[in-house]
Formats: C-alpha cells, sequence, structure tokens
C-alpha cells in the first residue's frame, strides 16, 4: 500500500521518513512517552533512524501498520506520532503520541478522528480498538474524546518494560461516526437486572 496523506483543520498527516529522523528522536527523548509507550528506553539516534528509515515504510507497503507524523500544516513541526496496525480481518488498533509543547490542544484527538474515518471508509474496517496500559489516564482521555467506548480492563494483556501489565480497552464503530459499516452489527441484547 502507498502511504496516505490526510489533512484535518489544523493538521497536515504525512508519513515519515530520513527527513524526519531528528525530529522523531528529539521528540521521544520525553518522559511521558518513554513511560507510557513501547519504544526503547534509552532511545537512541538509530532507533529514531531505524523507524523512519525502515519500520514506517515496511508498514506501508506490507500494509501491517500505516503509521503516520502529526504536523502542522506547513509539514515542518511534529506535533506527534499514530499509527494504525492491522489485527485481524476489518479491525486495527490505534496507537498515538503527542510531542510534549503540544499536548492539550486536541491535535491527537482530531488526528485520531481523521484516521478511523478514512480506515472506515477507504479499508471498510469495522472496528478501531485502542489499548493503554492503565493509568494512561492521557490516552485514554483522547480516546473518550474521539469517541471511543471503554470496554473494559484486560488483565495481564500487554507487556511493557519487562513486565506484563493490565491495559483498558476501547473501541470505536463505524456507526459512532455515523458511517455505515460493511457487515451487519449485532449488539448483544440487553439483559434485565
Amino acid at each position: 500500500m502507498d502511504p496516505v496523506t490526510l489533512t484535518t483543520g489544523r493538521l497536515l498527516l504525512r508519513t515519515v521518513g530520513p527527513q524526519d529522523t531528528d525530529v522523531v528522536y528529539a521528540a521521544a527523548q520525553d518522559p511521558e512517552i518513554q513511560r507510557w509507550t513501547t519504544i526503547p528506553v534509552p532511545y537512541l539516534p538509530e532507533h529514531a533512524r531505524s523507524f523512519t528509515d525502515q519500520l514506517v515504510p515496511e508498514g506501508w507497503a506490507n500494509g501491517s501498520m500505516l503509521t503516520w507524523g502529526l504536523f502542522l500544516p506547513e509539514g515542518e513541526e511534529l506535533v506527534g506520532m499514530l499509527s494504525l496496525t492491522m489485527r485481524t480481518l476489518g479491525a486495527a488498533e490505534v496507537g498515538f503520541w503527542s510531542a510534549g509543547r503540544h499536548r492539550g490542544r486536541g491535535y491527537v484527538t482530531e488526528a485520531v478522528l481523521a484516521v478511523a474515518r478514512w480506515a472506515f471508509t477507504d479499508l471498510s474496517l469495522d472496528r478501531v480498538e485502542w489499548r493503554a496500559e492503565v493509568g494512561n489516564t492521557a490516552s485514554r482521555a483522547v480516546a473518550e474524546r474521539a469517541g471511543f467506548v471503554i470496554e473494559g480492563v484486560m488483565r495481564s494483556a500487554i507487556i511493557h518494560r519487562g513486565a506484563r501489565r493490565d491495559c483498558w480497552v476501547g473501541a470505536l464503530l463505524p456507526s459512532d461516526l455515523a458511517l455505515p459499516s460493511t457487515a451487519p452489527y449485532l449488539p448483544a441484547p440487553v439483559q434485565p437486572a
């Protein structure tokens, strides 16, 4: 699959490449990004180089992980990253981080919604999942503002820094954004209390 560029009212979402290695490296030095994401710690220049030169292009080429840099409209200032990882037929998992000085402005929520709409309409996905380690309240706030329904806690569901940890899980469906699904959705009947 060729990389896709998306725009929102305030952002340019484009793939990252070798020209972005230095800004990715600089942003990834943020303690909050290192605390809550699965990037290597310490995050070295060669990690950023491998990410921008190999991992991102390979993910697009084989359709397994679609990654966007979130940039201000001129395309130079990185405000965050977002990936959509294909999990099963019709479903993907979204992951994201925000660069420190751009937090709290709604950029990541805006990007999540743009990518979800694109995934539902262009990729015919019927479910976008979000997962985050329990305690990552900033990530959860983004998911909830984007309309994800928090479905619960999955025990021992992620591995972070060599330890199994509980995570929150939520999902966004096309119907949550007033979009059609590719397959009928039959929610479980409500059980009387």
